[in-house]
């Protein structure tokens, strides 16, 4: 069988991170999203993090160089070598043809485009509702998974906090460059005939049996 290597695409807050995770699961094959290798690093104070910090804060994509380095590092590990499910990365066209030679080198393709369409009134709702312990990091939202204590952590009672980029006005922003940079690419996949939309309007708890559901739909398990 061929390794099946997808891709995620979908604005901030349209759930592709969810439903990424999901399906890496049911189709055993590992999640890579740069989102949270960015995050490591911004974790642990490297060059790398600082540098990607001073973007992800404004909004604004990381460099496509220091992207496209910690995502062919992250491809060539073996447990990536039966397939993949990128979130994050591609984000531009640029990328997209740097993730084309990456892989050409090692005589793979991307097998599918997975794509979440929702509107921007549900994103804005969805992340500016977002809080985050300061602590041990552990994910809140204000409707719809709120913590029992107002601000407070259930796990380690330390206070909640909204991470920078989850900012009302870093929220428009980031809305704003996705629309420009990213979502060329939706058409980009389409004329490879390679494009497939996911609903988007999984709840939260059903997120497994629906991706299963899809996957079956178009034969991949």
């Amino acid at each position: 069988m061929n390794p099946l290597n997808i891709i995620f695409l979908g604005a901030p807050g349209s759930g592709k991170g969810t439903r990424a995770s999901a399906m890496s699961e049911i189709l055993g094959v590992p999640q890579i999203s740069t989102g949270d290798i960015f995050r490591e690093n911004i974790k642990n104070s490297t060059p790398l993090g600082l540098e990607a910090k001073t973007f992800i804060d404004k909004g604004e994509l990381v460099p496509d160089d220091v992207t496209a380095s910690l995502v062919d590092t992250r491809l060539a590990m073996p447990d990536a070598q039966k397939g993949f499910i990128l979130d994050g990365f591609p984000r531009t066209i640029n990328q997209a043809q740097m993730l084309d030679e990456m892989l050409a080198k090692s005589n793979k393709s991307i097998s599918y485009v997975f794509y979440i369409d929702i509107s921007d009134d549900i994103i804005m709702e969805r992340l500016s509702g977002r809080i985050q312990c300061s602590k041990c990091k552990s994910p809140f939202h204000t409707k719809y998974s709120p913590p029992q204590i107002a601000n407070i952590c259930d796990k380690c009672g330390a206070p909640l906090i909204v991470r920078d980029d989850d900012k009302p006005e870093t929220i428009r922003h980031r809305l704003e460059v996705y629309k420009k940079t990213t979502f060329p690419l939706v058409e980009f996949y389409d004329k490879r005939k390679m494009l497939y939309n996911v609903p988007s309007d999984f709840p939260f708890n059903e997120t497994k049996i629906r991706s299963e559901k899809f996957l079956k739909e178009i034969n991949l398990i």
